[in-house]
């Protein structure tokens, strides 16, 4: 037996992972969160609209849009809240909100299912969330559309769930377009459905959120639901997405630089891109960002740093078996080398 493929069998060890098949590019997953307030989007991939979503960061006085709650709340409540004194906040508004005032409704709802100066309570968030969006608060219809989906802390029902996210996505919430669109997808699969969810991913898209600038660049990419395949829009739409630190719309545009699909070839942004993907901890980038380093596409060739991107994705439980036989050609040293690197990576 040849000292590379001892070296490898030792790699393999050092790995202590499993094969598992060729190559594959996960989309994002979510997380599951102790509540349902989210202010993401829900997965792409349905069928399981709007009950889960990556933790929402606290928010702070630059990321706060008082519009959200229903009003322009320029008081006292929303003054305190805005400052990070959510106690101060949550006091001030629910005198308003057991008046009847939507916008403190909402907000209390706010603070209730965040645990902000409180301690998390989403069933009574949802009380308060349920009474602004009888009153026409989009945001709390959103909220509230994903309390009756998930069943936790209401009683669940689709039908009035359906209804509300419509609601709030006709008012203009981007993540109720973005949901709702998602809904009808799942209602009614393939191009018919699809057909009557782009309006909704549009309005969403436009608004900026990186989701829907991704749907659609799918869309455009197939020429599905009523668009005509426009692979230049397509691109332009991963672009906006893959600004906005997209993993797989980083992934798609890096690919498509390198095909030279939808615009020009250009294999240095390319290589830009599926870095700062595999950097970000998408393993199917970081196997590509490998590939990238071994042939030497848009950056230098970097054989040790191939391999050591490469063992990041495999230690994640991606199996390439390519990438298997590049790691079983190399040196003893470039093996030790790549295995340092790979301990020292994101």
């Amino acid at each position: 037996m040849s000292l590379a493929r001892l070296s490898f069998q030792a790699l393999l060890a050092a790995l202590m992972i499993e094969a598992a098949g060729a190559e594959t590019i996960p989309l994002p997953q979510a997380r599951p969160e102790a509540g349902v307030h989210t202010d993401k989007p829900i997965e792409k991939q349905l069928p399981q609209p709007a009950t889960t979503a990556e933790p929402a960061p606290l928010p702070s006085a630059d990321t706060i849009n008082p519009d959200r709650f229903g009003a322009k709340p320029a008081d006292a409540a929303y003054g305190a809240f805005q400052r990070g004194l959510y106690k101060t906040a949550y006091n001030l508004a629910l005198v308003r909100a057991q008046n009847g005032d939507p916008a403190a409704q909402t907000l209390v709802a706010e603070i209730l299912s965040r645990g902000l100066g409180v301690p998390v309570n989403s069933a009574e968030a949802a009380k308060w969330y349920a009474l602004a969006a009888e009153q026409g608060v989009p945001e709390s219809q959103f909220q509230y559309a994903l309390m009756l989906l998930d069943g936790r802390y209401v009683k669940k029902d689709t039908k009035e769930a359906y209804a509300l996210m419509q609601a709030a996505a006709e008012a203009g919430n981007q993540l109720a377009q973005f949901n709702f669109a998602q809904m009808l997808v799942q209602q009614d699969p393939g191009d018919a459905g699809l057909t009557k969810a782009v309006s909704y991913y549009e309005r969403a898209a436009a608004t900026g959120l990186a989701d829907a600038q991704y749907a659609m660049s799918q869309i455009y990419a197939n020429g599905v639901g009523g668009k005509p395949r426009d692979d230049a829009q397509a691109r332009r739409l991963l672009a906006q997405a893959a600004r906005q630190n997209y993993d797989t719309a980083q992934i798609d545009l890096a690919a498509w630089m390198i095909e030279g699909r939808g615009g020009a070839r250009d294999l240095k942004s390319a290589f830009g891109w599926t870095k700062q993907a595999a950097e970000g901890g998408n393993v199917a980038a970081q196997n590509r960002l490998a590939k990238l380093y071994m042939q030497g596409i848009g950056t230098d060739p970097d054989l040790v740093l191939a391999g050591a991107w490469y063992i990041v994705a495999r230690r994640a439980g991606l199996i390439d078996q390519e990438m298997d036989d590049f790691l079983q050609g190399l040196s003893d040293d470039q093996t030790k080398q790549a295995l340092q690197k790979a301990n020292r990576l994101p």
